[in-house]
This record gives structure tokens, sequence and C-alpha cells, in this order.
């Protein structure tokens, strides 16, 4: 083996065990240093324990003194409450005392009183015997003769008096019903608005106005045919009127304009719907009208449908006073009469508020609205009494009890006082409401609708009943009826409409 070989051997070797030599020394100086880290933590956790049970044992030193201070304070308190009770307890028991001792000294003189009583009793018995043996008489004769004695001698007297206490009597009782009627005139005598002839329905843009109006006028004509109103688009910037004496087609032709002016998408197909849905609507407002009519009233347990009816009074006027509100203020009035007066509260209430029920569906049925409305509270078995107190408001039937007269006073008070009602506008209703049953009457005819403030009366026929030149005919009758039948300012349109739809299903 070459000497070199073996010296770069013996170096490696020396290399590798002074490499391995300077690790070791390297890692046990290290570790030095980690137990060194070790040991100063150790130091100072345990440092920080000692100083957290310090702090906790402060904490419970403070929380232990401050629960035996509050122990302290509560014993005081119930020592204190104890003897308020003991006290208490103690002057109870001598009140007690005194009220027994009381009792006993009553109880013994209600007995001395008794027994004097009997005693004045007995004392008295005899000296009736005695005057009825002196005199011969009993003493109802006795009384008898005395009475007439005295009527002989003093019978101008008498019968002076009789007639100053029947005029004095008489005034009173005169006095005392003008204050019964004032008061409730004072205490219910509220103002009612009357409503008006149209309503108005603000226009977002003027875009929406050719919409409405639709092309060469369809959509207006489509919306005043499925509504029966007369649309104004230009009478008021801003806004369209809707024109109706009805207030049941106004009501319903707004809110469906309303719908179709958010949606923006108006054409005749639209506008059924959208009447349809305002009819829903408008009768879900009219049942909230009834109950909270009855609410109002304090009249309870109506049937439901009776209250449906009840609430279409809110749109129906009489003389331009609101019905329903009219029948509102009548029961508050009749309630305060009858307990003045000592007669049946709840059935003055109920009488008043259901006097006029008929007329919510006097136009659609034969006979007076008192009729009418008799025959409603029948099918929904109201109470008879309240029967007899509604029926006679108008005179048409006899007063049967106490509550029909209070009923027909009440009515006579809301409907008199001044500012409730305006003839003309009632006039003018009826005028409307006659013109369009001309039409209804006649056959063929499907529906129709006075609009145009009673200048012009739209009619429409159902096209298989009736051919175009049937229509013809139809129109001059109706002209030639209201002729004959109306008066009326002017003129009036006759405007006959007979329109075809198919209707066809693709599938």
């Amino acid at each position: 083996m070459p000497p070199s070989f073996v010296i770069a051997f013996a170096m490696l070797v020396l290399g590798g065990a002074t490499g391995y030599y300077f690790r070791y020394l390297h890692a046990l100086s290290k570790k030095r240093s980690l137990e060194l880290d070790i040991k100063e933590r150790e130091v100072a956790a345990e440092k920080k324990a000692i100083e957290i049970i310090e702090k906790a044992e402060e904490k419970a030193t403070a929380t232990l003194q401050e629960a035996k201070l509050e122990r302290t304070n509560q014993t005081e308190r119930l020592t204190q409450k104890e003897a308020y009770l003991l006290k208490r307890e103690e002057l109870i028991d001598s009140r007690q005392i005194d009220l027994d001792s009381q009792k006993e000294l009553i109880q013994a003189k209600i007995a001395e009183v008794k027994s004097i009583k009997t005693q004045l009793d007995e004392r008295k018995s005899e000296i009736d015997k005695k005057l009825e043996e002196v005199a011969g008489l009993t003493p109802e004769e006795a009384k008898e003769r005395i009475i007439a004695k005295i009527e002989a001698e003093h019978a101008d007297d008498l019968r002076a008096r009789i007639e100053k206490l029947n005029r004095t009597d008489s005034e009173a009782f005169e006095a005392k019903a003008q204050n019964i009627l004032l008061a409730a005139i004072h205490r219910v005598g509220n103002n009612i608005p009357s409503n008006v002839m149209t309503a108005h329905v603000e226009i977002p843009s003027d875009d929406l106005k050719g919409k409405v109006i639709g092309k060469e006028g369809r959509n207006v004509r489509a919306f005043e045919r499925a509504t029966g109103v007369d649309v104004l688009i230009d009478e008021t910037p801003g806004y369209i009127v809707l024109s109706s004496f009805d207030p049941i087609r106004r009501e319903i032709a707004r809110v469906a304009l309303e719908v179709l002016l958010k949606d923006g998408r108006i054409q005749p197909a639209k506008i059924e719907e959208a009447v349809e849905a305002a009819k829903k609507e408008v009768a879900g407002m009219v049942r909230k009208m009834g109950e909270k009519a009855a609410y109002e009233a304090n009249v309870p347990n109506l049937h439901p449908d009776l209250i449906s009816i009840l609430g279409r009074l809110h749109f129906r006027t009489s003389y331009g006073q609101n019905v329903l509100w009219h029948s509102v203020e009548m029961a508050h009035m009749a309630a305060i009469i009858a307990e003045e007066v000592g007669a049946d509260v709840m059935v003055a209430r109920a009488g008043a508020l259901l006097h006029d029920i008929g007329k919510c569906v006097s136009h659609e049925v034969a006979g007076t609205h008192v009729e009418i409305g008799i025959k409603i509270l029948e099918k929904y078995g109201v109470d008879q009494k309240v029967i007899l107190a509604m029926r006679a408001h108008h005179e048409e039937y006899p007063y049967e009890t106490p509550e029909s007269i209070i009923v027909q006073v009440a009515d006579a008070i809301s409907g008199g006082r001044p500012g409730a009602r305006r003839d003309s506008i009632e006039n003018y209703i009826k005028r409307l409401t006659d013109l369009e049953a001309i039409a209804t009457t006649l056959k063929g005819v499907d529906r129709a609708f006075a609009i145009a403030a009673g200048r012009e009366i739209r009619v429409l026929v159902n096209p298989e009943s009736m051919t175009d030149l049937e229509t013809h005919t139809l129109a001059r009758t109706i002209a030639t009826t209201i002729e004959a039948k109306l008066r009326y300012p002017g003129e009036i349109k006759v405007h006959v409409i007979r329109e075809t739809r198919v209707v066809s299903y693709a599938r």
C-alpha cells in the first residue's frame, strides 16, 4: 500500500473524529441552554401562580366580608319586620276585642228595641180596639167617612189642585223629554261627511295616459264597459277622474285603475282581470266596514253574512248622508234615549243599526227598504224584538214596543239635525238609478250604466239573444221610455253596445 494513501486515510479519520467532537460540544451547549430556559420559565410560572393565588385569596376574603355584612343587614331587617309584625298582631288582637265587645252591645240594643216595638204594637192594638168600641166603626169605615167629608167640603179645591198637578206633570214630562233629546244630540252630534260623486287617481307620468286611452280609445272603452263609470282623463292635470253615482262601482274602478297604473300593462284582457280582482278587494273592504260599524255601535253576535250586507251601506247615501254611519249614530242616540226612559238598550241599539239594512239591495229586490230589511233580518235569525224596533221607523208599521218609538225618534234626530243631509244629491242619485232601471227591465239587456252625470246611459246586451238590427230597436225603445217616465234637463244619449267574443284554446 502506498504511504500517501495511508496518510490520506489517517487524515480523513482524524478530520471525522474532530468534526464529531465539535458537534458533540455544540449539542451539549445547546442542551444546557434549553435546560436553563426551561428552568427560567418554571420559575416565572411559579411566580405567576403565586400572584394569582394571592389575588384569589384577597378576592375571596373581600367576598366573604361582603357576604357577612349582607347577612348582618338581612338579619337586622328581618328583626325589624318581626318586631313590626308583632306590634301589628297585638293591635289587631286589641281591635278584635273591641269589635267583639261592640257587637255584644249592639245585639243587646237590638233585643231591647225589638222588645220595645213588641210592647208598642200591643199597646196600639189595645188602643185601636177601644176606639172601635167607642166609635162603633172599623178603621176602614172611619177612614172612608173622613175622606168623604173632606171631599164634600173641599171639592173645588181638590179639583183645582188636580188640574194644577196634571198641568205641572205635563210640563215636567215635556221638559224631561226635551232634555233627553238634547243630551242625545249633544253627545252624538258629530259631522257625518257626505260622499262625493267622483274619485281621483294620480297618473305617475304622461306616458301612462296614452296607455290608459289605448289605440283609438279601446282601453278606455273597455274600462268603462267593465266598471260602469265615466273616465275623464283631461279633466284635472295629473289625475284621472272617475265619475259615477254608484259609490261601489266608483271604488272598484279606482282600485282597478291603480293596479293597472302600477303594472303598466294596460289592455282589455288585463283590464278585465284587474276589475275582477278589485271586486274581490272591495268585497273584503265591505266586510271590514260592516265589522267596524257593528263594533262601534256595540251590537255583537251578528251573522257574518249580515255583517257583509251591513257593510254595503257604507257605499249608500240618504239625502247626501252616509247610511252606514247614520245608522251607527242612530245606535248611539237610541241607546242614550233607551237608558234614560228605561227601555231595552241592546234592542234599541240593534234596531237602530239595522233599520236601513234593506237599502243595500233595494235596487235589486222589489218592495220598500223596510220590507226588504225585515226579510233579511228574518232570514239570518235576528231577534223578533229587534225587527219590531226597526220596522216602524217610517211609520209603515204600528209602534208595538217602546224601542220602535226610540228608533223612529233617533232616525228623525240624526237626519233632521242641521248639515246632516242634502236633498239635491239624493234626488240626483235617484234619477240615475231610475235611468238604469228603465234599461235593465228590458229583455236582452245584460247590464246598464248611467254615466256622464246622467247625460248618457250605456247599455250592454247579450249578443246571443239579440241581433244588430234589434239593438237599434232597443235603443229607440229605451229613449222613448225615458222621455215618457223621467223629467230631465237637456238630452240623454242612449248608447247600446253589442259585442261578440269568441274564445278558443290551443292545447
